[in-house]
C-alpha cells in the first residue's frame, strides 16, 4: 500500500500532463475538441482508460518478469480542424513528451530543496520526486518511438509524402500491438530460446537511465 502511495501520485501526474498538453497544443492551432469534451483538463480521472491505465498494468503486474505496461485514453484531436494540418499536428503530437521532459526538469529542481525539508518529510517525498524524473524521462522516450499512433509516429509522418497516409492510418490502429509484439512479447518468445533480444532495453530503458542518472546526479 505504500508502494503505491509513493508511485501513483507522480505517474498520474506524468499521464495527466502529457495527454493535457496534447489538448492545449491542438486547441492552441485550431482544434477545440479536446476543449469540448472536457479533455483539455488536468484532472487525472478525465485521462484514464479503464483497460490501459488500469485493467492491464494490474494484469501485467500478476505475471512473472515485473513487466509493467498501460496507457493513457488519447486526446482526441481532428487534424482537419488545424490550421495547418500537416505540421501542426507534429507540434501537438510533439507536446506530450516535451511536457514530460519539462516535469523530470522540474521534479529535479524541486528535488534540490525537498532536500531541506525534515526528514520525515523529504524521504517519502524525494522518493516520488526520484520516481517522477524517471517515470516522465521514459514515458517522453518511449512516446517519441516513430511508429504510430506514438508521439513520434505522428512526428514523422509530417516528413512522409501524402501517399504513405493510407499506411499510417492502418498502423493508427494496429501500431500499439506492433509495439507491444516487438518490446514486449518477441522478446520473452526469444528469451526462451536463447536468443537475447532487448529493443526496450537498448532504445528505452538506456536513454532514460542516462537522462534520469543525470538530473539525479544535478539534485544531489
Amino acid at each position: 500500500m505504500a508502494n503505491i502511495v509513493i508511485w501513483a501520485p507522480p505517474l498520474l501526474l506524468a499521464i495527466t500532463f502529457h495527454e493535457a498538453a496534447h489538448g492545449f497544443a491542438a486547441y492552441r492551432y485550431g482544434d477545440d475538441t479536446a476543449k469540448r469534451l472536457g479533455r483539455m483538463t488536468l484532472n487525472p480521472i478525465a485521462h484514464i482508460d479503464p483497460f490501459g491505465t488500469v485493467l492491464l498494468p494490474a494484469l501485467l503486474s500478476l505475471l512473472p518478469g515485473g513487466l509493467i505496461f498501460g496507457y493513457a485514453k488519447p486526446v482526441p484531436v481532428q487534424i482537419n480542424r488545424l490550421r495547418h494540418p500537416r505540421w501542426d499536428m507534429a507540434k501537438v503530437a510533439i507536446a506530450g513528451p516535451a511536457m514530460n521532459f519539462v516535469l523530470a526538469l522540474a521534479s529535479a529542481l524541486i528535488l534540490l530543496f525537498a532536500k531541506q525539508l525534515p526528514s520525515s518529510v523529504a524521504v517519502p517525498v524525494e522518493k516520488m520526486l526520484e520516481i517522477s524524473i524517471f517515470f516522465n524521462i521514459l514515458l517522453g522516450v518511449f512516446n517519441l518511438l516513430p511508429v504510430p499512433p506514438l508521439d513520434g509516429g505522428r512526428v514523422i509522418a509530417a516528413f512522409l509524402p501524402k501517399s504513405a497516409t493510407p499506411i499510417l492510418n492502418r498502423l493508427e490502429t494496429l501500431g500499439i500491438f506492433v509495439v507491444l509484439g516487438v518490446f514486449f512479447l518477441l522478446p520473452r518468445l526469444l528469451a526462451e530460446t536463447g536468443i537475447k533480444f532487448d529493443p526496450f532495453g537498448t532504445l528505452i530503458l538506456k536513454p532514460t537511465l542516462f537522462f534520469a542518472s543525470f538530473l539525479l546526479d544535478f539534485s544531489a
